[in-house]
């Protein structure tokens, strides 16, 4: 069976400052999202799931469609009172629950392994051949997860802070840690994050997770009672918190019940977080079509 591709696109882009998901960077004003679908379909996934909000789900289901693409499209919805019965909204809370939440917005839907990427992050073309094939070999398997992992220094902005997941893994390239770190910046030397007023240096060659994880579908199963814990208890503290993807990697990694492989590749990322990083991915997208690796028109 082929792998199915998850395309977390809920988000508004809010410091990007509009619906950057389907902004055109392309020569034919193509989205970044439209060559991650052309990567991931040339690379063998067979299905895509797109997670939206219902708010702008006509305009974006009228551009991103199965018709379009040529392969099976479809949507579901997350929203801030999609949670578990017994649980309420706490007072005051606006923010969405977090990417973690918007996976498990797919679990009716999806039944094979699968990955999930952000619909506004250009992860490169062997990224998805190199998690397509290790997804093919997790069919049937459970906590046989895995992750593209890049460069730190490739994925800051010039623009102000990052939010990224920083990593560690041990000699057999599986994932130890993964700690979500939401202020980095760029330095003369390097980078560095912050946690309330302390800054604390990164190095520019940390691997860092950009949300291109691939999981078997025992994730969905954990993750529901995960987030009912953080429901239980962050949530009720914090009506800022987030219920991230790295939170349950974690969880499942120090439990025993996974393990998280660390797929290499030469693929090269680049995003828009800020209005001011487009002109860079324009330039980038044109250099990939001169160098052959997309058709100038893709679809």
């Amino acid at each position: 069976m082929k792998p199915t591709l998850l395309v977390l696109a809920a988000g508004m882009g809010s410091r990007y400052g509009a619906l950057k998901q389907m902004d055109g960077v392309g020569p034919n004003n193509e989205a970044i999202l439209d060559y991650s679908i052309y990567d991931a379909k040339r690379a063998g996934f067979g299905k895509v799931v797109f997670v939206i909000r219902k708010d702008f789900a006509e305009n974006f289901e009228k551009i991103n469609n199965s018709q379009r693409f040529g392969i099976d499209v479809e949507y579901v919805y997350q929203s801030l009172d999609k949670i578990p019965e017994g649980f309420t909204i706490p007072e005051g809370r606006q923010k969405p629950w977090g990417t973690a939440h918007a996976v498990l917005m797919a679990k009716d839907v999806i039944k094979e392994p699968f990955a999930a990427i952000n619909a506004d992050d250009f992860y490169g073309k062997e990224a998805y051949e190199v998690m397509a094939k290790y997804l093919m070999e997790c069919e049937g398997k459970t906590g046989a997860y895995s992750m593209v992992a890049y460069k730190l220094g490739n994925t800051l902005s010039d623009f102000g802070t990052v939010s990224r997941g920083v990593c560690t893994q041990d000699s057999e390239n599986y994932l130890q840690t993964i700690v979500e770190r939401t202020s980095i910046a760029k330095t003369a030397n390097g980078a560095e994050y912050m946690e309330g007023d302390k800054a604390t240096a990164l190095d520019l060659e940390t691997l860092v997770s950009m949300n291109f994880f691939g999981f078997t579908p025992d994730f969905f199963s954990c993750t529901e009672e995960g987030f009912k814990k953080f429901l239980a208890t962050d949530a009720q503290t914090n009506i800022k918190a987030e219920f991230f993807i790295p939170l349950m990697v974690n969880k499942q990694i120090e439990s025993g019940n996974a393990k998280v492989k660390v797929l290499s590749s030469e693929a090269k990322w680049f995003g828009v977080t800020y209005k001011e990083d487009k002109p860079d991915v324009v330039n980038k997208i044109l250099a990939l079509i001169e160098q052959g690796v997309y058709p100038k028109q893709l679809w």
